[in-house]
Formats: C-alpha cells, sequence, structure tokens
C-alpha cells in the first residue's frame, strides 16, 4: 500500500542574479524530492546546494540497497526508521557543507537551506532546514506546511508585528538555521496524511517572496492536470514581479493512495 504521486519541478536564475545558486532533485526510484537554495556567494552557494542533493541522493542510495548499512548518527527512537533516515540524510549533509568550507578558504561561510519530501507507504515525511518552504493545495485550499526559520519570523512569533511592521521589515532574508553555519543542525521534520489529488509545492524563497500564498494557490489549481506548466506559471510570475532571486519549485500530486 503507497501514494503514488506524479512531480515536475524548474529553476530559474530570476531577473537580478548572474548564477543559479537553488538546485532541485527529482529521486523517483527513492520517492525523494528536494529543493535546496544555496548562500554565499561567488559560486559557493551553488556548491552548498549541489553538495546537500548529492548527499541525501548517495545516502539513501547507499541505505536502500543495503539497510545494514552504518549509520552516522543514532537513531532517535520516538521516530520511525523513514523519518530517522530523512533526518540523518539531512545531518549528513550539513556536515559534509561544515567540513568543506572548513577546509577550502573560498568555500568559507557557505551553507544551503534544504526542504525535502519522502513518500512512504501511505504517509509523506517532510523536513526541513532554512526559509525554503512546502506547501500544500487539497480541495483548492493552500496550506503552509513548513514554518521558516528566519529572523522574521522569529519577531512575528515573539512580538506580533502588524502587516506594514513585516512589509518593511529590514532584515527579511536573515535566516536563522541553515546547512553549513554549524557543524550540527537541528532538523524539522513532519509526517502528513495525503489524499488523491493533494498537490505538494516545495520552493525556494525566491518564488515565496515575490508571489502570494493566494497566487501559490490559483495557480497550482489552474494547472493541476499539468505540472511542469504549473511549476513553469509560478516561476514566470515571479519573474514578472521582479524576479530578485533565484527560484525553484517542484510540484507533486498525489494521484492515488492504497
Amino acid at each position: 500500500m503507497a501514494a503514488r504521486v506524479i512531480v515536475a519541478g524548474e529553476t530559474n536564475v530570476g531577473m537580478k542574479r548572474t548564477h543559479n545558486e537553488d538546485a532541485f532533485a527529482v529521486i523517483d526510484e527513492d520517492h525523494l524530492y528536494i529543493v535546496a537554495d544555496g548562500m554565499g556567494g561567488h559560486a559557493s552557494g551553488e556548491v552548498a546546494s549541489n553538495l546537500a542533493i548529492e548527499t541525501l541522493r548517495d545516502f539513501f542510495r547507499a541505505t536502500s540497497t543495503d539497510p545494514e548499512a552504518t549509520w552516522p548518527y543514532k537513531m532517535d527512537k520516538a521516530r520511525g526508521y523513514e523519518e530517522n533516515r530523512l533526518i540523518t540524510s539531512v545531518k549528513l549533509a550539513n556536515l559534509r557543507i561544515f567540513e568543506n568550507a572548513q577546509r577550502d578558504p573560498k568555500l568559507r561561510g557557505m551553507g544551503t537551506t534544504l526542504v525535502t519530501m519522502l513518500v512512504v507507504n501511505e504517509d509523506v515525511l517532510i523536513a526541513h532546514v532554512g526559509d525554503s518552504r512546502v506547501y500544500r493545495v487539497r480541495d483548492g485550499q493552500l496550506e503552509q506546511l513548513t514554518e521558516d526559520h528566519s529572523l522574521l519570523n522569529d519577531y512575528i512569533k515573539m512580538k506580533k508585528l502588524t502587516e506594514e511592521e513585516i512589509e518593511n521589515f529590514p532584515h527579511k532574508n536573515v535566516i536563522v538555521r541553515a546547512l553549513g553555519m554549524k557543524e550540527s543542525v537541528k532538523v524539522d521534520t513532519m509526517v502528513d496524511a495525503p489524499k488523491p489529488g493533494d498537490v505538494y509545492v516545495m520552493c525556494s524563497d525566491g518564488l515565496c517572496g515575490p508571489i502570494s500564498d493566494e497566487e501559490i494557490r490559483e495557480l497550482t489549481v489552474q494547472h493541476q492536470t499539468d505540472l511542469k506548466k504549473a511549476c513553469s506559471a509560478m516561476i514566470d510570475r515571479a519573474n514578472q514581479n521582479g524576479g530578485p532571486d533565484n527560484i525553484t519549485v517542484v510540484c507533486a500530486k498525489v494521484v492515488g493512495v492504497g
């Protein structure tokens, strides 16, 4: 018994940047889908986002062919095997990025956000670090499933900022958690029970910054029968709205459960 999904993804440099530090992966054989938004400039952000994806892909490949493979981190007994597997892969990616940055002065300070979705049996497992997001569109309604690890979100939670203060917040791009910042990282996870027809939208802040949640909902609903078109339409809209950053979106539609 398993959820079945169809997936499409696209990335775009945007209107203001000269190169793309975002990366995404659709790894159908492991039912694993990833969006990473690298930072650090001078191509090091690109190194970090690609290293994150490569590490997750390699870890899942190694542990699916050899379930007895030794893991670099202890399992959390309060969580299931697959959720532990996902968390471990992200922690390993964090360590690899951190160690590479320590070794190479040109890569010092590099990091990446990461949001990843794993479809297991009848569940969707989500893990994330940073401000890349996962939304779910169900019955025409959009819900944000992840919580941004950003300074702005911390302020919103502490102070209940007004709409105007949120709009004019001077440090919108400051994230408080990312892969590569420290030797270890806290990974947020959640387990979602999908229904046929659900569309999960994973994106970097280059998408959800320039376009509103309502626009994401509207374009997803409008193009839910053609996910490639949905991704392109959202990226086009972000670019029409200024495209200040690299833009990446992956859409996964649940076509059956059980």
